[in-house]
């Protein structure tokens, strides 16, 4: 996929773009600069999302079995190349190659068939007596997306879209370029008509801003951080477009009492260091009995020490580098934050660990007695830094785990009765009880600066619907 990196996807084509910029592309395992990523400006934007709105009347008509057998035909295509996607996102975001099939490809084409599965069950249409209620496509849809799971939040956006009959133009991460390049490949091969979808590769402030403000855009969906976010909505209001954002989180997992606190904590922290950490959703606030601290630090230790940090091409490594030396340098000073401020570091800390001379890896940290005025407790730090918090009782334990400006997740370990109660009390998108499997048919989404708007399944096909209401249509 290499020679890609210097070419966007606009009305069915493969084009140089317009600018002349370049980007190096590396890989985040070696810092071995892998080649130059052709960027794209706004006039490749406006290029592209001219070419949505050219093919939106003609694709907004098929009909939905129509749709989806496109959908099934992008599938397919996925399912051949799965094994390429895998290893694309495991050079170019430094997911180890065992995660990389079993989690970052996987999650592709399980949005796929979920989405496949929702589109066929959806309520399109509905009577409410007289009255015809009608879903139909928004129109031309922007989709920014980021570079931490990369085809899982291509495809959850891209999927929806194309189900309610939407055109777009899909802006990845210039940070992990290949793997959109790979999708716009099988959309391509798919028989995607030309224009439906088209992928612009640039900068935020350039090719992201310019999208978010285009006239001619009717929605923004986008995943990042609400920093972005912001600038997002910001861009998007002159026109009053819909904007659904899914940006940061500091999600809270929360061990009550009658909890197994070795398997809790262990799983817990294992959770938290998934993906490197560089997940919106990690549980990365532990809450623990403060009379139970001890205990939670030795387990979160025997976890922590289990997790093998190296090469992302080796099946034996469970955690391979962050994404970029800048990810790496914030990393550092906020462990070396979390020093300064008087956390009990428990494992980890700062520096590479050993035998990791080269790339952006970091060691699996976890801090003890954390307390919630401390800024590891409170800044998203998108890397595996664990804090473990204690609580004199529940009601403790609830109040500081909703006292954040995020809510996009939430954890919590117990007896099933007392789990589903404080679920109920927490005030995130999603709360996970007692380690549940992913359920791809769950909305997801957040609270409060963790965003608006849900994605997954039916969920995500009515974010790119409008509604209309035929009144006097008849029974």
């Amino acid at each position: 996929m290499l020679h890609r990196l210097s070419q966007i996807y606009v009305g069915g084509a493969w084009h140089a773009p317009l600018g002349r910029d370049k980007m190096a592309f590396e890989n985040p395992a070696t810092g071995a600069v892998l080649g130059q990523l052709s960027l794209g400006g706004a006039a490749d934007a406006d290029r592209a999302v001219m070419a949505a709105r050219g093919a939106f009347d003609g694709f907004s008509g098929w009909p939905v079995a129509d749709r989806i057998a496109l959908l099934e035909a992008i599938l397919s295509r996925y399912t051949a190349r799965f094994d390429e996607i895998a290893g694309i996102m495991s050079t170019e975001m430094g997911a180890p190659i065992t995660q990389a099939r079993s989690a970052q490809a996987w999650a592709g084409q399980i949005h796929l068939e979920t989405t496949i599965k929702a589109a066929r069950s959806f309520h399109w249409e509905e009577a409410r007596g007289t009255t015809r209620i009608i879903r139909e496509a928004i129109g031309v849809c922007a989709l920014i997306t980021p570079w931490n799971w990369p085809m899982n939040q291509i495809v959850c956006k891209v999927a929806p879209a194309l189900a309610a009959g939407c055109t777009m133009v899909l802006k990845p991460s210039e940070l992990a370029p290949l793997s959109a390049l790979l999708f716009a490949e099988l959309c391509d091969e798919a028989g995607v008509p030309a224009g439906v979808f088209n992928l612009v590769n640039g900068t935020g402030a350039d090719v992201g801003a310019a999208l978010a403000a285009h006239p001619e855009v009717d929605m923004v969906s986008f995943t990042g951080s609400t920093r972005a976010g912001v600038a997002v909505a910001q861009a998007a209001a002159p026109t009053v477009k819909r904007v659904a954002q899914e940006l940061g989180g500091k999600s809270a997992n929360i061990i009550l009492p009658g909890a197994d606190l070795d398997a809790a904590v262990q799983a817990g922290t294992l959770a938290c260091f998934g993906n490197t950490g560089q997940s919106c959703d990690a549980p990365t606030r532990m809450f623990v009995p403060m009379a139970r601290m001890t205990d939670a630090c030795a387990a979160a230790q025997t976890a922590a020490h289990s997790v093998v940090v190296g090469d992302p091409a080796d099946p034996a490594v469970s955690m391979g580098p962050l994404i970029s030396g800048a990810q790496f340098q914030k990393v550092q000073a906020l462990i070396e934050t979390g020093i300064s401020e008087g956390a009990h570091l428990v494992a980890g800390g700062p520096g590479r660990p050993d035998g990791c001379d080269t790339g952006w890896f970091v060691r699996p940290t976890v801090f003890g007695d954390v307390t919630p005025q401390m800024t590891i407790a409170s800044e998203e730090i998108f890397g595996p830094v664990l804090s473990i918090i204690g609580y004199d009782s529940v009601d403790h334990a609830v109040e500081m785990a909703n006292d954040t400006v995020y809510g996009l997740a939430a954890y919590v370990s117990g007896p099933l009765d007392q789990a589903r109660s404080v679920a109920r009390r927490l005030r995130a998108g999603q709360v996970n009880i007692n380690g549940p499997d992913w359920d791809t048919f769950a909305p997801f989404g957040g609270y409060k600066q963790s965003g608006n708007g849900r994605e997954y399944a039916d969920w995500g096909i009515h974010d790119f619907c409008e509604i209309k209401a035929l009144v006097g249509y008849g029974s």
